[in-house]
């Protein structure tokens, strides 16, 4: 791998001039019929995110997907949405017994070739509507919508850039047995921390070659790469730009990163925290605001100050983000990240740039000034992680929300102030009224019900940890 792709920055910028189309000119459905023909596409994948961020839909033949934009023939039923991560379904009620068909709408702005197949292959990300041309509102691409046109009617444009963090492990066939880091070039396995180490992530060169590839391919804005702190962890940063548009790359970047590691005879995994006594994986979310008309940033006054504005969206921030955490550490294992000193912050607390603390603002000129969400776990849904911290800076805006004042020092000297495990979680969104008044009550409910039939199952399992200490000694 060149130098260039091996940055070691581990900061993105803050204010576009402007957010291009992921795919320039494929903005109607005549566009995207055309940019099938033209390449000659056999088939094509529908790709509809569910409520984990798994891709699911459909996969047909080119004339078939070409006829069915035109007759509403891409349907599917509204219960993808309340499928949990193991396959099941909530017992509790949550969608009337109906389970009527979703209609599915591609996004031509996101068609793909997929790279990695030797078939001429595209990708598509579908919205959903009902018959009657609503749109579902369990789904996770549109409750980020409906955060983005809460901005809109104030003038306002957020921008954000995520970075993602990641690990590769050996091939695991066995969930009882864990999980290692995989041997590399130098045919060792690497065991000790190499944070930042460029032979580090070329130990994985012919790997990461193709990802920028395939990430290339496939217009995936990614920007540097470099090696974390675990062993066998990596951090991607995507250049700032659109929310939803984000949202979309770090989706398919995700599947990208996962198809390209079992080319290359490892696994890649967005757990956050797949392996005991290393760091666990996050998705840190740079967000600011800009006018809408002028782009001119929020954050900071005509006299390059930080703003009132600034100020209340750090506020927001730290009121309603322990209230939404559900949406950023979705899973059992996201409470594992969440623990001091392993580079994952445990309260509110927020600093110029401090990496202890859950918001972090970073040293940069005052065009770029922004804030580091730091909460969110590489597990989340990227389009509802980045949904739920919009909007809790939005109603810190809106509601004129003091905050603290900055911390020098570790915040892991402050009182553990989260979540500390998913049912708490689960809990504290379910109490919150403002996320459901503005998230929408049949999204959160669905979620909420996902949440907890995640958890029986979780509990039905009898762990390693117990029949190691319990099975001999109590």
């Amino acid at each position: 791998m060149s130098a260039s792709k091996a940055g070691t920055t581990g900061d993105t910028t803050g204010i576009p001039a402007s957010v291009e189309p992921e795919t320039p000119g494929v903005q109607t459905t005549e566009d995207l019929i055309a940019w099938i023909q033209a390449r000659g596409i056999t088939e094509i994948e529908c790709l509809v995110p569910d409520m984990a961020g798994v891709p699911r839909g459909k996969i047909l033949p080119a004339h078939k997907f070409i006829s069915g934009l035109r007759d509403r023939g891409l349907r599917l039923p509204e219960s993808l949405f309340i499928q949990t991560i193991t396959g099941d379904y909530p017992e509790e009620d949550v969608m009337d017994d109906v389970d009527q068909d979703m209609y599915l709408r591609p996004d031509p702005a996101t068609v793909r070739v997929v790279p990695w197949y030797n078939e001429p292959t595209a990708q598509v990300i579908n919205d959903c509507f009902y018959r009657d041309g609503s749109p579902v509102d369990m789904a996770p691409r549109q409750v980020l919508r409906r955060v983005l046109r809460l901005y809109e009617e104030k003038n306002w444009k957020p921008v954000i850039a995520p970075e993602l963090e990641f690990y590769l492990v050996k091939i695991n066939t066995d969930p009882d047995y864990p999980l290692e880091p995989p041997v590399g070039r130098s045919g060792r396995p690497e065991i000790g921390r190499q944070a930042f180490g460029i032979d580090a992530v070329n130990e994985f060169d012919p790997l990461f070659e193709d990802v920028y590839d395939y990430a290339e391919a496939q217009g995936l804005d990614v920007d540097t790469l470099h090696h974390e702190s675990g062993a066998a962890q990596m951090e991607i940063n995507f250049e700032h730009g659109d929310p939803l548009s984000l949202a979309d790359q770090v989706f398919l970047f995700k599947r990208t990163v996962h198809q390209t590691a079992l080319r290359h005879n490892v696994y890649a995994t967005f757990m956050a925290k797949p392996l005991q006594g290393q760091p666990g994986s996050a998705m840190h979310i740079h967000q600011s605001v800009v006018d809408a008309v002028t782009g001119k940033s929020l954050f900071i006054t005509d006299d390059g100050i930080e703003s009132d504005l600034f100020r209340w969206h750090i506020g927001g921030l730290q009121k309603y983000l322990p209230q939404a955490m559900l949406l950023l550490a979705p899973h059992v294992n996201s409470y594992r990240r969440l623990v001091k000193n392993f580079s994952a912050p445990i309260n509110m607390h927020w600093g110029r740039d401090n990496r202890t603390v859950g918001l972090r603002v970073p040293n940069s000129d005052a065009r770029n000034t922004r804030i580091e969400n730091r909460l969110s776990g590489a597990d989340a849904n990227p389009y509802l992680a980045i949904a739920a911290s919009l909007l809790c800076g939005y109603l810190g805006m809106i509601d004129r929300h003091d905050p603290s004042k900055p911390i020098s020092g570790s915040g892991y000297t402050k009182a553990h102030a989260l979540p500390k495990h998913l049912p708490d979680a689960i809990e504290k969104f379910q109490q919150s009224k403002r996320l459901h008044d503005l998230f929408g009550e049949t999204f959160c409910s669905a979620f909420a019900a996902v949440k907890w039939a995640e958890w029986d199952a979780y509990q039905d399992v009898i762990s390693s940890w117990e029949r190691e200490f319990l099975l001999l000694n109590v």
